[in-house]
């Protein structure tokens, strides 16, 4: 079953339970309705009984009167003294009461009935009604084990359902995390391997008479590339140590990453504006990490401005003095309502060649690892983020 059909399965077993339970529930109303009706036939004969003055309609009246109870279904038993038993109607069983056999046999389940209800006496105190509880009584002793059983199990669903997604969801996000870490090592090892096959020429047929200290700075370079990856992925999965940093310089760093990437964009070309004042609080945080995230950031940027050019602007505010709040605009697109409430988990992505893994990361790091908090806002153009760090001296 799918993600998305766990709460159309949910919702079915409510909607069952649900049914269910008030069936049943109308169904002991009915009954106990019913029962009603009894008392009123019941009262209705006692008043013909004590205002008759004919004895045969007073017979009658008993006579109908013992129908009544009969048909109530509730077991009595008369028993008279030394624990005789004297008559007795709706029992649960074919018994001879004038049998020794028959007598205990009744006085066994009399016991039974006495932990039910307490018998009750005749002024005499000569004779003893046991009775037990109509089936409508037992009906409604079932209620609540149905309350607490339907609970129970929807609760028990509920966590299945919940631990079924967090395990699909930690798949998900190690397997986005694999192919992130895949396609960031795939460019510096090409690179590499290309710069293998070039030392191999003899120098006078290699591209432009490269020689080999370019070439070894060349490839310096992508090695420098693949430590930093690494590092990077190093950290993710660890606690790494705080320090206190400047907003500026971490802004400068997004310049440099967006530096190298505008120039490759198709057709247009995209303008960067970048605001950060003076005099902002520092913030404490992982310099490596909280490069990569706002990386990750800028880079969704990119990717919605390519090939249609236009304008990306960053800038920083303090809040309340506790806070810092980064801010990443640009005047692409937006973000597609159908996912907007799903960007930042694993393995979504607007793109149709994404992996989704970007902004998990960022979120991860951001909130995580910094104690901070990365949002889209709503606004009328464009796509923005902001990125809210907690102040180092907060």
């Amino acid at each position: 079953m799918t993600r998305i059909k766990w709460p159309v399965a949910l919702a079915t077993l409510f909607v069952l339970l649900l049914g269910w339970y008030l069936l049943y529930t109308q169904q002991v109303i009915e009954r106990v309705q019913a029962n009603s009706e009894l008392l009123s036939r019941i009262y209705t004969e006692v008043q013909e009984g004590l205002f008759s003055q004919d004895p045969t309609s007073e017979t009658q009246a008993l006579f109908e009167l013992q129908q009544i109870v009969r048909s109530a279904g509730v077991p009595l038993v008369l028993m008279g003294p030394g624990d005789t038993v004297l008559t007795h109607i709706n029992l649960p069983f074919e018994v001879d009461a004038e049998t020794v056999e028959g007598q205990e046999r009744i006085r066994a389940y009399v016991r039974t009935l006495d932990q039910q209800n307490p018998p009750v006496g005749d002024p005499t105190g000569l004779q003893h009604i046991h009775y037990g509880d109509s089936s409508e009584v037992r009906s409604l002793r079932f209620i609540p084990f149905l309350q607490a059983s339907g609970l129970l199990l929807t609760v028990f669903i509920g966590f299945l359902v919940i631990r079924f997604q967090r395990r699909a969801e930690g798949e998900k996000a190690w397997t986005a995390m694999a192919r992130e870490l895949a396609h960031q090592l795939g460019t510096p090892l090409s690179s590499l391997a290309g710069w293998l096959e070039v030392l191999r020429l003899p120098h006078d047929e290699r591209p432009g008479n490269l020689q080999d200290p370019e070439i070894a700075s060349s490839i310096g370079e992508d090695l420098e590339r693949l430590k930093r990856i690494s590092h990077r992925f190093e950290l993710i999965g660890t606690e790494p140590e705080l320090e206190s940093l400047s907003v500026r310089q971490l802004v400068r760093d997004l310049e440099d990453y967006l530096a190298a990437r505008i120039p490759r964009l198709a057709k247009k070309g995209v303008e960067l504006i970048v605001d950060i004042p003076h005099g902002l609080p520092r913030v404490k945080a992982n310099e490596v990490l909280l490069i990569w995230a706002l990386e990750n950031v800028v880079k969704n940027a990119l990717d919605a401005l390519a090939g249609r050019g236009g304008k990306i602007t960053i800038y920083a505010r303090e809040i309340g003095g506790d806070w810092v709040s980064l801010r990443i605009r640009d005047t692409g697109p937006g973000v597609d309502p159908e996912i907007r409430d799903r960007l930042f988990e694993p393995g979504v992505s607007s793109k149709s060649g994404g992996w989704g893994v970007g902004l998990a990361l960022s979120r991860r790091i951001v909130e995580g690892v910094h104690g901070g908090k990365i949002e889209l806002l709503e606004t009328g153009e464009g796509t923005t983020f902001q990125v809210r760090l907690p102040a180092a001296d907060a």
